[in-house]
């Protein structure tokens, strides 16, 4: 090796001057660097790139002070820009990524978590108006759950999509006046209910009082102050130039007055204010229901509270599940990036803890309350674990060895699944949160869902885990949901927040194209056409197909299927349905998600990248697919994620063991729920010929991938009183909750209709 040269100088060809250590001839250890046009680097180097500690200021006079690795700013530091705008916190390869705070040349602030360069995430930004969010980002945009108030008092908390309210939400007026409904891309679209302020209803749910009360708790609640300290005001940069100024989303105080935020007037205020004074209803009485349409109004009837709509009480309903119920609270502000965190450190030292115990079949001893493991994870670090950027939490593994054995039944290598769950790329935070307030991560490679759980679910699964475990052990080819893990972090003030880590049915190769939850009720299982896009789940009254697939395989389905529900009939659960997904062999045909593609062809034939037959812009499906014999064990075609069981036979080939590949794939394998390819079948007319009555189809050839979800709902007494409620206003075999023997009996029987066995 070549000595270290110290306090050498040595100027390069280009003009630059490099002044310290050297390694051979190229800059290593500490040294000051000048660049021909003025800018400057003073700090430490490794092999002829910038790395460790230093400071680095451009001719242009913007300046950085923190950490370098390979030539880039990489690690924690400081940015002033040339305008005087600042951003002090973690970078990735010279853009902001992670945690940190801006301040901008107009004295806007945000607080929260970065994405190469632009806001994602959860965060708070402050306008210099006073003006304030706090919620879920995406793209540098407010997209997701979150909750703003504007510098006149007024309160939006809901959902929202590219800067502008977007789904449910609830609008309180600075006069303590309120607004339930939904919105669409800013505007009122839909129903809602008006109450007036001083309603006793909204006094009921002390709604004033929780909004505050959550605003000032997630006001103060910033980023730790020794990790981000105080900035001055000053700045701006490029990266919030277009939401500032471009966009005309919220930029300017003008543009922060909706027409939402206008005092709403009731009927009567209305009426008094052309005819003169007027008696009111008592505003404690009443509310109002209205119907708009793009941010018009188009009906309005006044109510006494006690015979509002079932649609308004539930409004009401969710305004105070938000406060009491949802854990969503718990992830706002920066709490959601510390969860990740948490999360992940928790994941890797269970992993990382259990991976060296020599492997053993699971005891009864492994699933009780004395198997699970117990950790404190101080931000500072411990003797047993390491220092880290979250905050102080408390750890639990619930029944490590089982889930250990799990994924090895599941063919999951432990390395995997830490890179996949731990890794530098971190989990994505789906936007909406579920219906029952549960929130969602995807592992940065879509292979695992991260779902928080309600203390009830987290018993069911426990209670069930046993059997759950002898059942996935003894079928390969179940298609219940994919447990690999089930965790609990314990925040300050005793937040309790549970996980399961699960596998993502839809990490396919091939594109999704629609996707439905079927349960086999009917009552309410349909979607509004107008909400409906290609990530929409649809429902069973949505579904307009029948299946056909080769007789083996719908043998082998439905023996699965079946062997599946009598387990969870067994276990008292219901609830639970089958997610299916559809791709369609000739994805350019879809003009809608509830319309088949369109059939009508042109010349002129290519073939495109998914081994299908084009003529001119209209895509034709295959009519075949490709069955390939091989010797049994010969197979060295790749599975898909977490893939179990022996390869399926094809029943048209007679005994032979086969590989269905997919035409232009060559190497997807069709295995049970994956890769199953199926003829759809779509009545489009019932034609009238001289003699008899015809009917016509549309047939596509599609590719089926499905599993049976959501199975931790037990028949317990809340749900017998449901059953009962409800069987009083619909048919009770209608309705989602039937005990579990009518479940598990209804669930098959209407997937033998749309999945019909081939004559």
């Amino acid at each position: 090796m070549e000595n270290e040269e110290r306090g050498s100088e040595k100027i390069f060809s280009n003009g630059d001057v490099y002044r310290g250590g050297f390694k051979g001839t190229i800059p290593h250890g500490k040294g000051k660097y000048t660049w021909l046009d003025g800018s400057i680097y003073e700090g430490e180097w490794e092999e002829g790139k910038m790395a460790g500690k230093g400071k680095i200021r451009w001719s242009s006079e913007a300046m950085y002070e923190g950490d370098f690795c390979g030539g880039y700013l990489d690690g924690f530091g400081t940015f002033i820009g040339s305008d005087g705008s600042m951003y002090r916190g973690c970078w990735k390869m010279n853009s902001q990524h992670g945690i940190g705070r801006k301040q901008y040349s107009n004295s806007d602030i945000y607080d929260g978590c970065w994405r190469e360069g632009v806001r994602e995430g959860s965060g708070r930004y402050a306008w210099s108006n006073d003006n304030i969010y706090i919620g879920n980002w995406k793209n540098g945009r407010m997209c997701g759950r979150g909750l703003m108030k504007w510098f006149n008092g007024d309160l939006f908390d809901g959902f929202w999509l590219n800067g502008l309210r977007d789904g449910s939400g609830c609008y309180r007026f600075s006069d303590g006046s309120y607004y339930f409904g939904t919105w669409s891309k800013g505007l009122k679209d839909g129903s809602g209910t008006f109450y007036p302020a001083g309603n006793k209803h909204l006094s009921k749910l002390n709604l004033e009082s929780h909004k505050d009360k959550r605003l000032s708790q997630l006001s103060s609640d910033h980023l730790d102050e020794s990790m981000i300290p105080s900035v001055k005001p000053s700045l701006s940069d490029k990266i919030s130039s277009s939401f500032r100024r471009g966009s005309g989303r919220f930029s300017h105080k003008a543009t922060l007055i909706t027409t939402d935020s206008l005092r709403e007037m009731t009927p009567h205020e209305r009426e008094r204010s052309s005819n003169g004074s007027q008696t009111e209803p008592d505003s404690n009485t009443v509310a109002y229901e209205r119907e708009y349409m793009q941010g018009v109004l188009m009906k309005e009837r006044v109510r006494n509270i006690s015979k509002l709509s079932h649609t308004s009480k539930q409004r009401l309903k969710f305004a105070k599940d938000v406060e009491k119920k949802s854990c969503f609270n718990i992830f706002q502000g920066h709490r959601s990036y510390f969860l990740m965190l948490s999360l992940q450190l928790g994941i890797r030292y269970t992993v990382g803890k259990i991976t060296p115990v020599p492997m053993r079949e699971v005891r009864s001893s492994d699933f009780a309350e004395q198997a699970r493991i117990r950790m404190y994870f101080p931000r500072k670090g411990s003797q047993l674990t390491p220092p880290h950027h979250s905050i102080d939490f408390y750890w639990k593994d619930y029944c490590p060895m089982v889930f250990r054995n799990l994924r090895e039944l599941f063919k999951l290598n432990a390395a995997d699944y830490m890179m996949s769950i731990c890794g530098d790329d971190g989990l994505r935070e789906l936007s909406s949160p579920g219906k029952s307030g549960s929130i969602f991560y995807l592992s940065h490679d879509d292979r695992f869902v991260i779902k928080t759980l309600k203390k009830s679910e987290l018993k069911v699964l426990l209670k069930m885990l046993p059997h759950y475990y002898s059942h996935v052990q003894a079928h390969d080819n179940t298609l219940i949901t994919k447990f690999f893990g089930t965790h609990r972090i314990t925040l300050r003030r005793g937040k309790k927040v549970r996980f399961v880590v699960m596998g993502n049915m839809f990490c396919t190769e091939l594109r999704i194209h629609r996707r439905y939850d079927l349960k086999g009720s009917v009552q309410g299982r349909f979607t509004n056409k107008d909400k409906i896009d290609e990530s929409t789940t649809l429902k069973d009254l949505d579904l307009a197909y029948e299946f056909h697939m080769d007789r083996s395989l719908h043998e082998a389905l439905f023996r699965q299927l079946s062997l599946d529900s009598a387990f969870l009939e067994s276990q008292h659960i219901i609830d639970y349905s089958l997610l299916l997904g559809l791709h369609f062999r000739a994805p350019e045909h879809l003009r809608s998600l509830l319309e088949p593609p369109d059939s009508q062809h042109q010349a002129e034939s290519t073939i495109s990248a998914d081994g299908v037959i084009s003529e001119g812009d209209i895509l034709i499906p295959p009519r075949g697919l490709v069955l390939v014999t091989h010797e049994p064990g010969a197979v060295s075609i790749a599975p898909g994620p977490h893939i179990r069981g022996d390869t399926l036979k094809a029943y048209s080939i007679g005994d032979k063991e086969a590989d269905l590949l997919l035409p232009g794939t060559g190497r997807l394998r069709v295995q049970l729920g994956v890769n199953m390819p199926a003829q759809a079948n779509h009545k489009i007319v019932q034609a009238e010929t001289d003699n008899a009555e015809t009917e016509l189809f549309e047939v596509y050839d599609v590719v089926l991938y499905l599993g049976v979800i959501d199975i931790l709902q037990e028949y317990n007494m809340k749900k017998k009183m449901e059953h009962a409620c409800k069987s009083l206003k619909f048919d009770p075999m209608s309705i989602s909750v039937v005990e579990p023997t009518l479940y598990s009996k209804r669930f098959i029987t209407f997937l033998e209709k749309i999945f019909p066995v081939q004559p």
